[in-house]
Order: C-alpha cells, then sequence, then structure tokens
C-alpha cells in the first residue's frame, strides 16, 4: 500500500493529511483514481475518500475543512 502525500476529508468532514490520518489506520492512495481507503490494522476497510494533492485543491471543491492532525480523535460516541 502506498502512502502517498495529500489529502483527504474524513467522516466528521475535517481535512486530514494521507501521512498522519490518525486512529491508527492505514493509509492506501490510488493518485489517478483520486482515492484513498483507511483500514484497521487487520485491513477492514473503515473509511473511503478522494484524494486531494492540495488544501487549495479541497477549495477549489467548494469544501470547507478545517486541516487537523493525526492525534485528532476520529469521533466520539455521542457523534454516532
Amino acid at each position: 500500500m502506498a502512502v502517498i502525500p495529500g489529502f483527504f476529508i474524513d467522516w466528521n468532514g475535517k481535512a486530514r493529511r494521507t501521512e498522519d490520518a490518525g486512529g491508527g489506520f492505514v493509509v492506501d492512495v490510488d493518485p489517478v483514481a483520486k482515492y484513498v481507503a483507511l483500514y484497521t490494522e487487520n485491513g477492514t476497510l473503515m473509511h473511503e475518500a478522494t484524494f486531494y494533492k492540495s488544501l487549495e485543491d479541497i477549495e477549489k471543491r467548494g469544501i470547507k475543512a478545517s486541516l487537523v492532525d493525526g492525534a485528532m480523535p476520529w469521533g466520539v460516541k455521542n457523534e454516532w
């Protein structure tokens, strides 16, 4: 699985770096298909997203998302 530098939107609408997704997820990026897949360490697919090369590319799509680092939790129980 290749981790290519870039960004994606998580399930809470936050922008995350592919190199620092957090949550203990394993990240796979296909830049040609503009696809990001996040798996648990056991291989369960947990999230799929669009791959963006830059934060500017996200903004060009009209998406307003704040950038968070990998230390930011992927959601808390009351958000489900």
